[in-house]
């Protein structure tokens, strides 16, 4: 069956250079394994089914709805202005405004998609009025919105902790430190880039300009507070906290500041919607390839070979890290998390690897995918908004991966960086 499953996946990876659907390329996938395998189809509705009757699953459409609400109502503006009044003195004043926007945003949104797109378009635009190069804002943006689905909440985070059966908690609360860092790593970066290329800087407008900018960014500000009281007082789960958020995103776009009206209100549902769509079919579809994938027994062939290779986590961490680059080079985020969960955590528990700081490394490997080419996606995001070619994005962000693979290193060798956080804090 291990041959089966091989010949199957390399045929599948091949077919998505087609450019066909991936969750109709996994399903596909999956159905050819079993009628070749001899399984009774009765398998492909019961897993699927299994897959979408998830209670964590449910904080997915409900954070996307969120975001889309944050990004209608006008957060957006309001979070650079107050961003750019905090840092704007500094070398690279609106690149630093944008990590720092995308950082607060972060803590909304949970989408590398959603800050690209809704922080990025106010972001460029003020980048490119202040006479930034459309493609370095481009870049500063593409590079910054990898920070969402780290710091919590976090859409890939829920779909790891729901695959891997890990605390979505933890990961949450783990991410905290590890965006922090990216938060700096980029920053050092711009002011280095700044520096060197005599990027523009404001003078600092005063003490009475930062507290006007934050008053009025005050009730956006205050979403990130609200979902971590919650979640570190126990008032409610992760799940709950996405219901949370919405109906705060609501109060905040229908009468705080009143820039979406109850007739959006279809619109943006019906966008979540179809965004939900897409990543239940990834998930359903993922779920039913990950059991033909445990059925052939590859899984324990892989983790006995690794095993086998090394007992150092150190080295299995490292092996992992260039198999997900290479992996994010080609995949989308989402669908290489759900067909690579079951084969490489297994091996990492039984070498002692905290399921938390894998989480994290798997998903700052596959983040760093969303802005590399050929299919970052994040990077098509942002040369759409910057109105620039693909190629030029793509020069213009490769500074910016030095830092990123810098963070990546620092949480792969020292785990403190996201065990000591949720330990601190939930005792786990």
């Amino acid at each position: 069956m291990i041959t089966l499953m091989l010949a199957i996946l390399a045929a599948w990876f091949v077919a998505l250079f087609a450019g066909p659907a991936i969750y109709a390329a996994m399903g596909l996938a999956g159905f050819a394994f079993l009628l070749f395998a001899g399984i009774p189809g009765i398998v492909i509705p019961q897993k699927v089914a299994m897959a979408a009757n998830s209670f964590p699953l449910l904080a997915a459409p409900l954070f996307i709805l969120m975001g889309n609400l944050m990004n209608s109502s006008g957060v957006s503006y309001r979070i650079f202005d107050f961003a750019k009044a905090v840092v704007g003195w500094m070398h690279g004043g609106l690149a630093q405004a944008n990590i720092i926007g995308s950082l607060i945003f972060a803590g909304m949104s949970g989408s590398a998609v959603a800050d690209a797109a809704g922080m990025g378009a106010v972001e460029i635009e003020a980048m490119k009025k202040e006479g930034y190069d459309a493609a370095t804002a481009g870049a500063v943006t593409a590079a910054s919105a990898t920070i969402g689905p780290i710091v919590p909440p976090s859409l890939p985070m829920i779909v790891y902790g729901v695959a891997a059966e890990t605390s979505i908690g933890s990961l949450f609360i783990a991410g905290i430190v590890p965006g922090l860092l990216m938060t700096a790593a980029l920053m050092v970066m711009v002011r280095h880039l700044s520096m060197r290329g005599n990027l523009p800087r404001h003078a600092f407008e005063g003490v009475g300009a930062l507290w006007v900018a934050f008053r009025r960014a005050f009730w956006a500000l205050m979403a990130p507070v609200v979902l971590f009281g919650g979640l570190l007082s126990g008032i409610f789960t992760p799940t709950e906290a996405a219901a949370v958020a919405v109906t705060y995103a609501l109060i905040l776009g229908l009468f705080v500041y009143r820039e979406i009206r109850v007739a959006d209100l279809p619109r943006l549902i019906l966008d979540t919607v179809e965004t939900t769509g897409v990543v239940m079919a990834l998930v359903m579809t993922a779920s039913l390839l990950g059991y033909c994938i445990s059925v052939s027994r590859l899984p324990q062939v892989f983790g006995s070979t690794l095993t086998a290779l090394t007992t150092n986590p150190l080295v299995y961490l490292l092996i992992v890290n260039v198999l997900l680059l290479v992996v994010g080079f080609f995949m989308e985020a989402l669908a290489a998390m759900l067909v690579l969960i079951p084969i490489l955590v297994p091996p990492a528990l039984a070498l002692g690897i905290d399921p938390v700081q894998f989480g994290l490394v798997f998903v700052l490997n596959l983040m760093i995918g969303t802005i590399t080419p050929p299919v970052g996606v994040v990077l098509y995001v942002t040369a759409k908004v910057a109105d620039v070619p693909f190629e030029a994005i793509v020069r213009s962000v490769t500074p910016f991966l030095v830092p990123l693979f810098a963070v990546l290193a620092m949480i792969t060798l020292w785990p403190p960086l996201t065990t000591w956080l949720p330990g601190l804090l939930l005792g786990r």
